[in-house]
């Protein structure tokens, strides 16, 4: 069972609407019991750092997901999903700490003439061939962003996909069963679906 954890912070049903789309049966939910006995969880999510953590250890997420983490459980994050795997981001006011699950750090991108912020739209990937979420990927496929701050990871070797905008940005991240897109894999099309699949099947 996939759970797609409901943490109050949206897209979560595009989500679900797209694995229900290449025939998976998931579960939106907050309750710890059902989050334990999930086979695979998804992180989703828009919105605030700060405010989505808060959220987290309001109901009682944040020690059940970095326990399911430990435990070896496939996890992906998509967006903020992505963000709150890490440790810290410059969004957040007051340093409130993320889940940790990797390291590294979410930072804002800087103000630069001719680009606008939040990155909004498709850019194309460079992806790590050892990545196994991209797996059947074409190199330079494009999917779709809508973000304000980006994943500095602290290990290169987590480093499954970059992109480019302002900077080179780690658009996505995995380390043995934690994966995580910066970009939205339920809004980029066949590309998109197919990246669901693989973690699906992992």
């Amino acid at each position: 069972m996939i759970a797609i954890v409901d943490y109050d912070a949206g897209n979560i049903k595009s989500v679900e609407k797209a694995l229900l789309y290449i025939g998976e049966k998931p579960v939106v939910t907050r309750d710890a019991a059902e989050i334990e006995r999930a086979d695979k969880i998804i992180v989703p999510g828009v919105g605030a750092f700060e405010d989505a953590m808060g959220k987290m250890n309001r109901f009682g997420l944040t020690e059940l997901l970095r326990d399911r983490a430990g435990k070896g459980v496939p996890m992906l994050g998509i967006c903020l999903g992505l963000q709150l795997f890490f440790e810290r981001s410059d969004e957040s006011e007051h340093d409130v700490p993320g889940l940790g699950i990797l390291p590294g750090e979410i930072v804002r991108f800087p103000e630069t003439e001719g680009y606008k912020i939040p990155h909004m739209g498709w850019n194309s990937l460079t992806i790590n061939p050892e990545s196994k979420l991209l797996r059947g990927i074409p190199e330079q496929s494009y999917v779709y962003f809508v973000h304000s701050y980006y994943l500095r990871a602290g290990r290169p070797e987590d480093v499954a996909a970059t992109t480019d905008y302002i900077v080179k940005v780690h658009a996505a991240a995995e380390h043995e069963n934690i994966f995580a897109t910066q970009f939205h894999p339920e809004k980029s099309g066949d590309v998109g679906l197919r990246i669901l699949k693989n973690f699906c099947e992992i």
